[in-house]
């Protein structure tokens, strides 16, 4: 075997190694945000006080099952959502955007919306008052249960009108809220989120600001940082 034809085995070598370290972390990346962990940033104030505008969260995609990558459908599901879950799903009316809000009605309820306040299957969600944080005016706070979980919202001063708005929630979909429950565009006006929208369940907040760089509208501006809410567990 000749000098020249070694150099040539050596090179393909190398190349074979370069692809190979070139392309095992983004492929790793891409796997764990198919299966395990994807991050989101919060664009609006929906889901106020539990996440605010430009919290940096970490999602679960591996709490209800697995998707067939780049697909809607189930590759395997072992578990379904529950009442109480703060959920990132595809928007309805554009799968291409990302919507977070917290679930309250699943396949087979019937809820139940008077101003705001919830009732599912006849059982109403309890509220107790809050502390309103910084005495911020125009808005009340409330602890509220249902049964399973408690959470703050959040709502406008405003008396409570007799409407009462009743769903019934479909087999195979979910029925959504936000936290801030005059403030929120949710399945109250564009409906029922079905299970293949469902993309995970909302763990923890990993990084916070008040503002982002003017530049890159993506990135917290590194003076503006919400300290108090690093690695907050989302309730």
């Amino acid at each position: 075997m000749t000098e020249s034809s070694n150099e040539t085995r050596n090179l393909k070598g190398t190349w074979n190694q370069a692809i190979l370290t070139f392309l095992f972390p983004i492929l790793l990346v891409m796997s764990l945000r198919w299966a395990v962990i994807e991050p989101f940033v919060i664009p609006s104030g929906s889901m106020i006080p539990n996440l605010l505008i430009h919290d940096h969260i970490l999602v679960k995609k591996f709490s209800y099952g697995l998707h067939i990558p780049f697909s809607d459908k189930w590759l395997a599901q072992w578990a379904t959502p529950q009442r109480g879950d703060i959920v990132v799903f595809k928007y309805p009316e554009n799968p291409e955007v990302y919507y977070i809000k917290r679930l309250i009605g699943v396949p087979g309820d019937t809820v139940e919306v008077k101003a705001g306040r919830i009732t599912v299957n006849g059982e109403k969600f309890n509220l107790s008052p809050f502390d309103n944080p910084e005495n911020e005016k125009g808005f009340n706070y409330f602890q509220e249960s249902n049964g399973r979980k408690e959470y703050t919202v959040r709502f406008l001063y405003e008396e409570v009108g007799d409407e009462v708005q009743a769903y019934k929630v479909p087999e195979g979909q979910y029925f959504f809220m936000g936290d801030n429950r005059d403030q929120s565009s949710d399945s109250r006006f564009w409906g029922f989120v079905k299970n293949d929208y469902i993309v995970g369940k909302a763990w923890v907040i990993w990084l916070s600001c008040n503002s982002t760089l003017p530049t890159m509208t993506f990135v917290c501006d590194p003076s503006q940082i919400r300290f108090n809410r690093i690695f907050k567990k989302l309730p």
